[in-house]
């Protein structure tokens, strides 16, 4: 990443994350989980499961698929994206009739695993297609329904792992871009001295600066990152969850 690279970063973002294909940079730790999202319906299996930190680009992978699918098939809307949480046996019957595919999100926050079974054979039987997230292999789960467990543990998954120095860069300017920021050179290499090495953590960076910036109604400086950072350091929670 040059100097010139940074200074030349366009400024007209919108102020919001961009999720398409183009805007998803793919690095060493990331590059088997894009290539299944290319290579959907040439799937091995199925169901496919991303797993992967929090804010590794889980769900905009998960954006780019459903993108895929509604040009592939004229999709007149969008496919479904279900939070484990939300599964319910009535959402499992219908949810085939809406769409054959499906994106099921946050796999650990599971509350009903009838519904998932039930679910999961659905999409199997009707050659449909699955696309799961979560934070743990599903074969780590434990969860109490033989059935369910077993089904699980033959997903495919592909795991999107911790940043290096080059994918962090390219983050931080999405990130800083999505608010609409010009980083300096300077800046950036400062963060990346001093940050955590997480994807979560590189976002929750970017708007805590964001808003530091914005309460002091100055412009985005070392200074401020040195607070942000010192900020969400001090923030155990932060630490605990990130």
């Amino acid at each position: 990443m040059t100097d010139k690279d940074t200074t030349q970063l366009p400024l007209n973002f919108p102020c919001r994350p961009s999720l398409g294909r183009e805007d998803f940079m793919v690095a060493d730790c990331n590059a088997e989980a894009v290539g299944i999202i290319d290579n959907w319906p040439r799937w091995p299996y199925f169901a496919t499961c991303l797993v992967g930190d929090a804010g590794c680009g889980k769900t905009h992978l998960a954006n780019v698929w459903a993108q895929k699918i509604a040009v592939a098939t004229n999709h007149p809307y969008r496919i479904p994206f279900v939070k484990a949480s939300q599964l319910n046996r009535d959402l499992a019957n219908q949810l085939y009739e809406t769409s054959a595919q499906a994106v099921i999100e946050d796999l650990p926050d599971l509350q009903n695993q009838e519904a998932l079974f039930h679910l999961y054979n659905t999409y199997r039987d009707m050659g449909g297609n699955l696309l799961f997230t979560s934070t743990i292999a599903p074969a780590r789960l434990n969860f109490s329904l033989a059935d369910l467990r077993s089904r699980l543990n033959i997903v495919p998954i592909y795991e999107i792992k911790a940043p290096d120095d080059n994918l962090l860069m390219a983050l931080l300017l999405k990130l800083f871009a999505d608010r609409q920021i010009t980083p300096s050179p300077e800046l950036l290499n400062y963060l990346l001295n001093n940050m955590q090495r997480s994807f979560s953590y590189a976002r929750k960076l970017v708007e805590e600066i964001d808003n530091i910036s914005l309460a002091r109604k100055r412009a985005v400086s070392i200074n401020i990152a040195r607070e942000a950072i010192a900020a969400l350091n001090s923030d155990k929670q932060f630490n605990l969850f990130s």
